[in-house]
């Protein structure tokens, strides 16, 4: 008899063990399930939310079946039970286990925005606006307004931040993204004016930003870039006045219709550069790393105009009677076009 109950204990112990087993390598094959998912997907986990709610967010989007081994995962994967808040992207292949590996890692997503050389603060403000899980606290602000917020101590934002691409998690602000593109400026310029030659008619850091931006609108070219900034710096040297047309666009404000006519260039504004001496008062662009380093490390040359040359590029002459000659060449190509 009492061998007949040991042999039945042994028996039950061993089905217990069995059954222990069983559910064990269920609930680990739970965790290697491939998510199913059809895209990439993004997915906010908010704060406090527990690891039995990440795994129920995954099963309400359809991505993860349920399962009745659920209270045995926190005990046997430990390290995935310090969920932490933030947006996250799921891309297939992804296991259920990778997810939740992602979601305690605090690997958020990096979401991308580029703001492009040679635009401007308004243009920037309009993107800002309509990127993805921003938080937006500058929408009903004026410029002044922003500037006061930033610390800048100046009524116009143009040209004060790097031109360049930022990545951000969701939830950052638009103050957040702006404050670090005016670090990121702040630090390059001051690189690039430390290195430049004493000799250059800049008197100030905000001066080399100025001509950046003239430089970063009147050419797109990177092999250009330090021979354009030669000409101004040229003609700065000798006092000529600078005769940039993106300057008296910029003065010109909404009335620029596209085209710019005999009567603008005649119309004074403090950044018509056909009417005044020097720089004007303020950037006229955004800017990137590139045309700072060309403002402040021109090319040495003795060239005083360029012109389009119909082929994307410029062409550069060291007289005017060479330069009407170019600007006639270009209106030939522009009437066989």
């Amino acid at each position: 008899m009492i061998k007949k109950l040991l042999v039945g204990i042994v028996i039950i112990t061993a089905l217990a063990l069995a059954g222990v087993y069983y559910a064990i390598e269920q609930a680990k094959s739970y965790l290697q399930t491939p998510l199913a998912l059809n895209q990439a997907e993004l997915v906010t986990i908010t704060p406090g939310t527990s690891f039995n709610r990440a795994i129920g967010l995954l099963v309400a989007q359809g991505w993860l079946s349920e399962t009745p081994y659920l209270r045995l995962l926190p005990k046997l994967y430990p390290e995935l039970t310090n969920v932490k808040a933030g947006t996250y992207q799921l891309v297939a292949p992804l296991t259920a286990y990778d997810a939740l590996a992602q979601f305690t890692q605090g690997k958020e997503h990096q979401f991308t925005i580029t703001l492009v050389e040679g635009s401007r603060f308004s243009e920037w403000r309009q993107q800002l606006a309509q990127a993805p899980h921003l938080t937006h606290q500058l929408t009903e602000l004026s410029e002044a307004e922003i500037a006061a917020k930033l610390g800048v101590d100046r009524e116009k934002l143009e040209g004060l931040f790097l031109a360049e691409t930022y990545h951000y998690t969701a939830g950052t602000t638009d103050v957040a993204l702006l404050q670090r593109a005016q670090r990121n400026l702040e630090r390059v310029l001051k690189k690039h004016w430390a290195q430049r030659d004493a000799a250059l008619p800049l008197r100030s850091e905000y001066d080399a930003l100025t001509l950046a931006s003239i430089i970063e609108k009147e050419t797109a070219i990177a092999s250009e870039r330090s021979r354009v900034a030669s000409v101004f710096i040229n003609r700065l040297n000798l006092g000529m006045r600078l005769q940039t047309d993106p300057t008296v666009i910029y003065g010109m404000g909404e009335a620029y219709d596209g085209n710019i006519r005999k009567k603008d260039l005649r119309t004074a504004t403090p950044y018509n550069t056909y009417m005044i001496n020097g720089l004007p008062p303020t950037p006229i662009a955004m800017v990137g790393e590139a045309a700072i380093a060309a403002a402040l490390s021109p090319e040495q040359s003795d060239y005083l105009y360029f012109v389009a040359s119909g082929r994307g590029d410029h062409v550069f002459s060291k007289t005017l009677a060479e330069h009407n000659r170019a600007v006639r060449a270009y209106l030939k190509v522009l009437r066989n076009q």
